[in-house]
């Protein structure tokens, strides 16, 4: 069965933690994976500044630059190391590194059960500050979120939103508005003269709730009709039954649509071409999270959550509260995403 890139990047970083360094070809044997495939994941995950590489070995960074600095130690839980993730984690670096700080990661998988483990082993190593991403969805009782009051550290939800009400409430939080994001979308669709737009999008995570919520928001604020959601129930299986229920969509009238995310429209477009069907003459295409959109053919429009500049502002925000520990209001902040035009919707750039 093939994984995704984001399960494989995280399978490599862990072990790579686990053996500090490792030979590229070793580190194929030990995951089951295609050497050039590790090595090409290698590079990516160098390149975001998560390991090093050199003369066919990948290495953890953690012990050298990020633990180089006098400051306090804050530890980062993210779900995955891979593409939206990635880009988190290098803002938060660039702004432990400007502030005199020190980081270490932690890297859970996309089950709620694995947080906690995690979480365990960054107290264990003496962190003063937690950033969170945690396995949430809005399906889980508030209850479920309880122990996040009980960490003996402060602690600043990345890319979550507490429910109102709920222990995480009292946390501070710093997250991408993404209901604003399709909102962006929408609007630009409707602008372009689409009054329907469909929504494909996966519905195992916070962001996919959140796009969801915001479609229908989105819809009812612009006067569109709210087509139903097609579900990616298994990203990177259903590009099949995407590209099919897309083609009936366009049968109905529909001549656009908003996919979460890069990767799953990505793999939709060739399946689109194959049922004769034109991306933007026939259907405008706009992705969510623009990691991989501008690499599409045609390229895609894409909203761009500010994935950095969240790290950056979590990692400032925590910083604040160590100092100031009670006298600091807990803070909610979101950060606005942005709409990076292409040639996928049938608009000019810019």
């Amino acid at each position: 069965m093939s994984i995704s890139a984001d399960e494989r990047r995280t399978r490599i970083l862990e072990e790579v933690q686990k053996l500090g360094t490792v030979r590229v070809v070793e580190l194929a044997e030990r995951i089951g994976l295609p050497a050039v495939t590790v090595r090409r994941d290698a590079a990516a995950l160098a390149e975001a500044g998560l390991v090093r590489r050199s003369h066919g070995s990948v290495s953890t960074v953690t012990g050298s630059a990020d633990r180089a600095a006098d400051g306090p130690t804050v530890g980062l839980l993210v779900p995955a190391a891979g593409q939206y993730f990635a880009e988190v984690i290098a803002g938060a670096r660039a702004a432990v590194a400007e502030a005199g700080a020190q980081l270490v990661l932690g890297i859970s998988s996309y089950e709620a059960s694995a947080d906690r483990v995690q979480i365990e082993q960054l107290l264990k190593s003496g962190v003063q500050g937690l950033l969170l991403a945690p396995n949430w969805t809005p399906a889980d009782h508030p209850g479920d979120q309880t122990w996040v009051g009980e960490l003996p550290v402060p602690a600043v939800l990345v890319e979550r939103r507490p429910r109102p009400g709920s222990p995480a409430a009292e946390l501070d939080s710093v997250s991408s508005d993404h209901r604003h994001g399709v909102l962006l979308a929408l609007r630009h669709l409707s602008a372009s003269g689409h009054d329907r737009v469909a929504l494909a999008a996966r519905r195992d995570t916070w962001t996919a709730h959140e796009i969801r919520v915001g479609y229908a928001e989105g819809c009812e604020l612009l006067g569109l009709t709210a087509e139903p959601v097609i579900d990616i129930l298994n990203p990177g299986a259903d590009a099949e039954a995407v590209a099919g229920q897309l083609a009936a969509a366009v049968a109905r009238g529909v001549r656009a649509v908003l996919v979460h995310n890069d990767q799953d429209a990505i793999q939709v477009l060739p399946l689109l071409r194959a049922r004769g069907l034109r991306v933007p003459e026939d259907l405008a295409v706009v992705s969510y999270d623009d990691v991989l959109a501008a690499l599409g053919a045609p390229p895609l429009t894409a909203v761009a959550p500010p994935k950095q500049a969240v790290g950056a502002e979590a990692v400032a925000l925590l910083l604040r509260r160590i100092a100031a520990a009670d006298s600091l209001p807990v803070h909610h902040v979101q950060l606005l995403p942005t709409l990076k035009v292409r040639e996928s919707c049938g608009a000019a750039a810019g």
